[in-house]
């Protein structure tokens, strides 16, 4: 849904499955960070010869923090993240952080989280992100869970992405 709006507005978007998923089809990924970061890493790669324009990486719940861990350990990698749905921590977890990364983290980012989120409240996605030293935002999607999904249009949901990237990275 987000990738059609980016394109729709001149944006290129390079949308891949990370080797867990190309590896099991359902399931949660087991063991595989490694590898899907860098998945990510090469797609940012390709982008960067097919393209002069500035990179962005991201992705949605895990691939997110994936790109947040690969930006942490590679802050020349990628122009800036966006972010959807970041597992802050597992459902009824909150003491289980997934931000010891977040300190290094140098790379403009922009978080869209829904505020009915099991893995994580606005305000603790609030108190993460203000770990990250770089310039970053949050942008709240009322009534939205973890799929990013409210009484909102999709299409409105993804217009409104597109419009806060744009404000957000001057693009």
């Amino acid at each position: 849904m987000f990738a059609d709006a980016f394109c729709e507005a001149g944006i290129a978007v390079l949308r891949i499955d990370l080797p867990f998923r190309q590896l099991r089809a359902h399931g949660p990924p087991r063991g595989s960070a490694e590898n899907d970061q860098q998945g990510l890493r090469r797609a940012v790669e390709l982008m960067r010869e097919k393209s002069s324009k500035r990179v962005f990486l991201g992705g949605h719940s895990y691939g997110g923090r994936q790109s947040t861990m690969l930006a942490a350990a590679n802050p020349e990698l990628a122009d800036g993240l966006l972010l959807l749905s970041y597992p802050l921590h597992p459902p009824k977890r909150p003491d289980q952080l997934r931000t010891a990364h977040f300190p290094k983290l140098r790379t403009p980012a922009l978080f869209f989280h829904g505020t009915r989120d099991g893995f994580g409240t606005i305000e603790e996605m609030q108190a993460a992100i203000a770990l990250i030293d770089a310039r970053v935002q949050l942008v709240p999607v009322t009534g939205a869970g973890h799929e990013l999904m409210s009484k909102s249009s999709k299409e409105g949901l993804s217009n409104i992405a597109v419009e806060a990237f744009k404000r957000f990275f001057n693009a």
